[in-house]
């Protein structure tokens, strides 16, 4: 890591027995690319599968099998470099990362070393008290992934299933910008968002399709950069932010007690919450890359990347600002509304032609909350957006209050339905008919003589009396009504 200028604030100083420390992240996150077949083979890249039953010669190591490039894998290579801000390499070139592991047939992995195919990036985060965060992207290159071993089918045999063998992987390396846990959290958020509404990664970690290498070291303020540890694939974003905390505390401890640390590469326990020590960490030298000669350099021209660029979808920090200037939703509201974009393209179908305000309300508060609740995904919503803009309807038109709104959502969640056929068919409109209202408004001050008393002196406690007649009615009776009336009677202005 090269000595950075961000420091981090006071707040995200760690307490030791000696003073304060900084901690210093980077992340390498390895991303599956979204693909039909493996980066160098034709055989199937899909997600399980019987135990090597997606493996071509190739992906076995026979001899005399000549890898070839699957051009989609570089396709998806190039627009995420384009998502992440990141310059495009027209040249890379594709190296041999020797070293002996047993899911690993070639004996050696074919990755980017000097050349990869994206350079520089940057990715940017918002955090919770409002601050932006710029982390920047070192680079970002294609490489094989290897298969898995299975120590626990045997009480003296290993087994090895090669179906992820040879499946393409974009490595994602970035700069050690990040001062906290929540920072990488973010960025790892982030950067699965990003790969997502660009269609190049699902993004999803408990599959393996993402993991993270996290590289920790710590430091006093100020001072030049500790000796840093990795701690290797690391499988969800709770898991990054539990590794880090406690990796950062260890190294403090150690260096607090006259230790030194070793670089190394470390695992992260979830069960226990700790790291512990795998091996020594190996330099790229101990790899012996060299040039693939198997593989010619990879060459592809502006224009090939421009058609790329022109294709791609609205990304997530174009998506946010646009919701901000357009909508006038707060940055916080469009934050959330953009974190996945199917949950962005459900929110304006819900707000074409209404109170954009209402609607994201509605989308975060009623509809997140419940899919939250009921650990439903929003791709498998009871409630379509078409339903959920006719309930903001009723209520803009006043058919129905909001209360009555809230019910009929449960309703739908439950049941389905139409909105409005439901709210006709189960007398749930809203009441209006002054008449009708300030019946209920006598009966109530007729049987609390003594609070309308007490309202003549001390108006706030109208309130008490709205919640009164609204309960006699149902909850139907128009609150604006009910205000207007009880004022009128109560005598107040």
């Amino acid at each position: 890591m090269d000595e950075m200028v961000r420091s981090a604030p006071k707040d995200k100083l760690i307490k030791g027995a000696t003073g304060d420390w900084e901690v210093i992240i980077g992340l390498e996150v390895h991303a599956q690319v979204t693909s039909k077949s493996k980066l160098f083979s034709p055989a199937s890249a899909e997600y399980g599968g019987a135990p090597n039953d997606h493996v071509s010669l190739i992906d076995a190591a026979m001899p005399g099998m000549l890898p070839v490039i699957n051009e989609e894998c570089v396709r998806q290579a190039i627009r995420t470099g384009l998502g992440l801000k990141a310059r495009i390499n027209l040249k890379s070139v594709f190296d041999r990362k020797n070293y002996f592991y047993p899911d690993l047939p070639q004996g050696y992995q074919i990755s980017q070393f000097k050349q990869p195919i994206v350079g520089e990036g940057v990715v940017y985060l918002d955090m919770a008290e409002g601050e932006q965060i710029a982390v920047g992207i070192e680079r970002l290159h294609l490489e094989q992934d290897a298969g898995k071993s299975i120590h626990d089918q045997h009480p003296s045999l290993s087994y090895v299933d090669l179906n992820r063998s040879g499946v393409a992987l974009m490595e994602i390396v970035s700069k050690p910008d990040m001062r906290s846990a929540d920072e990488a959290k973010a960025y790892v958020t982030k950067l699965r968002t990003i790969l997502r509404y660009l269609g190049t990664c699902d993004g999803n970690m408990e599959e393996g399709s993402m993991r993270a290498d996290v590289n920790v070291s710590v430091r006093r303020p100020g001072e030049p950069l500790g000796t840093r540890c990795e701690i290797k694939n690391v499988n969800s974003i709770r898991f990054v932010g539990q590794a880090i905390d406690y990796e950062a505390r260890r190294q403090i401890d150690v260096i607090e007690d006259g230790g030194t640390i070793s670089q190394e590469t470390r695992l992260f326990d979830s069960r226990s919450g700790q790291t512990r020590s795998m091996r020594s960490k190996e330099e790229a030298h101990d790899y012996r890359y060299f040039p693939d000669p198997d593989l010619l350099p990879l060459e592809f021209d502006q224009p090939y990347v421009d058609a790329l660029a022109a294709a791609l979808p609205e990304l997530p920090d174009e998506k946010k600002a646009r919701f901000v200037a357009d909508f006038g939703l707060s940055p916080y509201d469009a934050g959330i509304l953009v974190g996945e974009r199917v949950a962005a393209d459900y929110f304006e179908q819900v707000a074409q032609g209404r109170d954009a305000k209402a609607a994201a309300n509605w989308v975060i508060n009623e509809l997140f909350g419940r899919l939250n609740k009921d650990g439903v995904d929003i791709v498998e919503s009871p409630v379509s957006a078409a339903q959920l803009g006719a309930i903001i309807d009723l209520v803009a038109s006043g058919v129905i209050s909001g209360k009555i709104a809230k019910d009929l959502f449960e309703i739908v969640w439950s049941e389905g339905g139409d909105p409005a056929e439901i709210v006709e068919s189960r007398g749930m409109k809203q009441v209006t008919d002054t008449g009708a209202i300030e019946k209920a408004i006598d009966e109530v001050m007729a049987a609390n003589p003594d609070k309308v008393a007490q309202a003549k002196e001390k108006p706030s406690m109208a309130g008490w009396f709205v919640g009164q007649v609204m309960k006699a009615t149902g909850g139907k009776a128009n609150p604006q009504a009910v205000n207007a009336l009880l004022k009128d009677k109560l005598g107040l202005e």
